[in-house]
């Protein structure tokens, strides 16, 4: 496993917890994280008691999964015709900036769904 190391920024909180899954272990790399003022949640593994958070998960996944197939499906994500690295960058940032104001947008304005974008699809 490599060295992590987080930036200047990460550390300006005071307190940061991170997310991770089950592959994010050891007591090396977790005692790392903690002298970094960083709390690392993640689901136990086979041949561990259930961690702190462990309840937080199901419904997080379940959050993800849907923003992702929001991104895919609506977003178009996968066919985002990007021919290098920063064009890729700049169109998945775009489509979630796109994204992120929709969903303020239809928060702002008592919209039912949140994460949709029929209204914007002309």
């Amino acid at each position: 496993m490599t060295s992590w190391q987080p930036n200047a920024s990460f550390c300006e909180s005071p307190r940061q917890t991170l997310i991770g899954d089950k592959y994010y272990f050891g007591r090396g790399f977790e005692r790392e994280l903690s002298e970094h003022g960083v709390q690392l949640l993640r689901p136990a593994r086979k041949c561990e008691r259930e961690r702190p958070g462990a309840a937080l998960f199901k419904p997080l996944r379940q959050v993800i999964e849907s923003i992702n197939e929001t991104f895919k499906g609506q977003l178009d994500l996968e066919r985002h015709r990007g021919r290098t690295p920063g064009g890729v960058i700049a169109r998945v940032m775009q489509r979630i900036l796109a994204l992120t104001a929709a969903i303020w947008h239809n928060d702002a304005t008592g919209q039912t769904v949140l994460r949709s974008l029929i209204a914007y699809d002309h």
